[in-house]
């Protein structure tokens, strides 16, 4: 232990924010002037600190064995600093591992284990969302076009540019599969004049989605269903299909069966784009450092990232042809940042809101784990720890108009210019 305590010592001295440190015996270490002041209950909160196992530490203040005074900006600095390896590249896995996550992820990514994971992060409250989300509850990453952006108009950019890159048009059939609280399943059809169909598991999502179709006259031609995709039939397949913040969901041994679901949704010749969290190593389905464990127990049961690589072979093996990639890393950390920016500004509202719905004790644990989750993710964007890539992919029909074959023909252009012509609309 004296060694590890003096080993603590010096990646505090190291930090470039001020960190003082108690131990359980009432020692103290770091400095006395800190930012960030961490009063540790236990021995193994000890060993987490000095041992750089970030996650573990963040999961000991969750469970009020670690208290913590300072910003969550400033607590993301110092834990930089306490780290011994890179998160994103630390897991190594052997073949008998890979076995082990295989059978973990097939238990994991059942009908109903999937369902009761969704239930478990986005029914978590409505209301507490609100808080620090953007006005359309957009959960996924912005897309800052312009420097000076707000939250909202990024986020209103970021689905202007998703629905163009998929150029939707009028009375095409689009899908938008884990549609959340319905910002882009909206946005397309009253900027694009789409009939839409979106699917969630959250019952709270679906009804909240439900109720704007209602109130804003849309019934007609937009629609909620409360399903999973691996259900989803229709007699006719869509022209453009968005998967936004889901396949993180979907499992590695499911991501075939995934990508098949949307080959068989989509029309020959449509165009699919999905968006999502992507793993930094190419080796790893979450962070290291303990930080995987800590998303996977106190945030998203059941996550699983893979490298874009990966994903990227998946997509092919089920007959879906990439045509375009953008890795929106950087607009991530700053969309993370302003969530944990709100969220930290309204912590007792967010903290009521919690402790009614939930009881006082998992209310406080459930505000504890969100402020370290914004903050921490934040720090991973930011570092290239994880990473955040839409991808454009088409079915190739295969066929011209006059049913001879052409091979891989699609309604895409094989010219980027089309995503940038014009002023986007959340810019008027």
């Amino acid at each position: 232990m004296k060694n590890l305590l003096n080993s603590l010592e010096e990646h505090l001295a190291l930090s470039p924010v001020g960190v003082a440190v108690e131990l359980p015996d009432g020692a103290r270490l770091g400095r006395a002037d800190a930012d960030v002041r961490l009063r540790l209950a236990d021995r193994m909160a000890v060993v987490a600190l000095a041992m750089g196992e970030i996650g573990n530490v963040g999961a000991a203040i969750v469970e009020g064995r670690v208290a913590l005074e300072g910003s969550m900006r400033q607590l993301m600095t110092a834990a930089a600093a306490l780290l011994r390896l890179d998160p994103a590249r630390d897991v190594q896995m052997g073949w008998w591992q890979r076995v082990l996550a295989r059978a973990r992820s097939m238990a994991a990514h059942t009908l109903a284990g999937d369902a009761q994971n969704i239930e478990f992060h986005y029914d978590l409250s409505d209301d507490f969302y609100a808080l620090w989300l953007d006005p359309r509850r957009v959960y996924s990453c912005a897309y800052y076009q312009g420097a000076d952006m707000t939250l909202a108009q990024a986020q209103e950019a970021k689905l202007d540019h998703i629905c163009k890159k998929l150029m939707l048009r009028p009375g095409e059939r689009f899908l938008d599969v884990g549609a959340g609280w319905g910002g882009l399943l909206l946005w397309a059809a009253e900027h694009y004049g789409v009939d839409a169909t979106g699917i969630t598991l959250s019952h709270n999502q679906h009804a909240h989605v439900q109720r704007l179709i209602d109130e804003r006259g849309l019934s007609g031609r937009v629609r909620m269903q409360l399903l999973d995709y691996r259900e989803l039939q229709t007699p006719q397949p869509f022209d453009k299909i968005a998967s936004v913040g889901m396949f993180e969901h979907v499992g590695r041994t499911q991501m075939g069966r995934y990508f098949g679901t949307v080959h068989r949704l989509l029309r020959p010749g449509g165009l699919l784009l999905n968006h999502g969290i992507t793993a930094g190593g190419l080796d790893n389905d979450g962070l290291g450092a303990g930080m995987g464990d800590f998303i996977e127990r106190y945030i998203f049961p059941g996550g699983e990232l893979l490298h874009v690589s990966v994903a990227l072979h998946e997509m092919a093996a089920s007959g879906l042809e990439m045509v375009d990639t953008e890795n929106l890393r950087p607009h991530y950390a700053r969309t993370l940042w302003a969530w944990s920016d709100a969220l930290e500004a309204r912590q007792d509202e967010a903290l009521a809101i919690l402790v009614a719905q939930h009881g006082q004790e998992r209310g406080e644990r459930a505000l504890r784990a969100y402020r370290l989750y914004l903050a921490g993710c934040a720090l991973a964007f930011e570092r290239g720890w994880i990473a955040l890539h839409q991808i454009l992919a088409t079915r190739p029909s295969g066929r011209g108009d006059d049913g001879s074959l052409k091979g891989a023909q699609s309604d895409y252009p094989f010219d980027r210019s089309y995503m940038y012509e014009g002023a986007c609309a959340a810019a008027d």
